[in-house]
């Protein structure tokens, strides 16, 4: 049986060799793991069939018995704009990789919102004592643009602290944990009934920019606007604009359309703005994370069937 040149480009590729072990399928494979500061030979790149990796690259143009890419993130971006991709090449995507980490670190966002625990800190390298007042969250409204996997799980735990939950999904439908499902369509009326708004959307044509001077008013002044997903989805100056201006409460921000942010960028110095430096879904076992999802998909191209997080280009995601 002839076995199928796959490359892991990364520095986890013991985990993918580990994972395809466990599940016997690792003698199907004709294995080579690359570091990421290492350059993929010619020779191989000829014969490469199924690529695992972070990124694309001008590489992708010196394979032509390419088949599948497993893509090491949830985002796809970079990838759909190389114009090396062929179109007959299936991608999958890392969805579900940030199932557990990320609701935690938007819910960590949430809690230092609310809970005055970075005063308290401060305060006490001064040994200052000084009264403070926590926020409860119990009935406070939760929306979430984007109600996919990661958003299931940050629905799950917010109903666990009793918060009420809404937000918008392409397909609308019931979800489990969230009180009301809305269509897109329907954007501004889940950004005028939430105290906390996170956005979880995807990049695409239509979600560029999409929070911008508009939508921003049809916030509460007392809300605050948290971003998990992409940078592109929003339009910074109308951000700084509304949070200087006090239309809203402030954001908290996990992506932007540069990274890392520019020391010049105006976030960095707008007050009531949170800069956090790509927190999201990262965490040690990651690596593994991903390895198993590969592994799952492996396991249905062999077999000739459809893989689990093939990518919609057509979608963007």
């Amino acid at each position: 049986m002839s076995k199928s040149v796959c490359v892991v480009w990364s520095n986890d590729a013991k985990a993918y060799e580990q994972a395809l072990a466990r599940e016997q399928l690792l003698d199907r494979f004709d294995l080579h793991s690359l570091k990421l500061d290492e350059t993929i030979s010619d020779d191989l790149a000829e014969r490469t069939e199924i690529l695992a990796a972070w990124r694309p690259g001008n590489y992708l143009k010196h394979m032509p018995r390419l088949r599948w890419i497993q893509t090491m993130t949830a985002g796809v971006d970079p990838w759909l704009a190389h114009p090396d991709l062929r179109a007959d090449v299936t991608i999958t995507c890392a969805r579900g990789s940030h199932r557990l980490s990320m609701p935690e670190n938007i819910l960590g966002a949430i809690f230092h919102l609310t809970k005055p625990y970075m005063a308290i800190a401060l305060a006490q390298r001064e040994s200052r004592w000084t009264k403070q007042m926590s926020v409860p969250l119990v009935g406070k409204t939760l929306g979430i643009l984007g109600l996919g996997a990661v958003a299931h799980e940050v629905a799950r735990k917010a109903t666990a602290l009793e918060m009420r939950v809404i937000g918008t999904k392409r397909t609308p439908g019931p979800v489990p944990y969230v009180d009301k499902v809305y269509g897109p369509e329907h954007t501004d009326e889940v950004l005028a009934a939430s105290d906390f708004v996170v956005l979880l959307l995807p990049s695409t044509r239509e979600t560029v920019n999409f929070i911008d001077k508009d939508r921003l008013r049809a916030m509460k002044p007392s809300a605050y606007l948290l971003n998990f997903a992409r940078g592109a989805l929003i339009v910074d100056d109308d951000l700084i604009a509304a949070v200087r201006s006090q239309q809203i409460a402030g954001a908290v921000l996990d992506v932007f359309r540069q990274e890392p942010l520019p020391a010049t960028h105006p976030f960095w110095k707008t007050e009531g703005i949170l800069v956090l430096p790509h927190l999201g879904g990262g965490h040690p076992q990651r690596g593994a994370a991903v390895a198993e999802i590969f592994v799952e998909n492996a396991r249905h191209y062999l077999a000739g069937e459809t893989m689990k997080t093939v990518v919609d280009r057509a979608r963007g995601y």
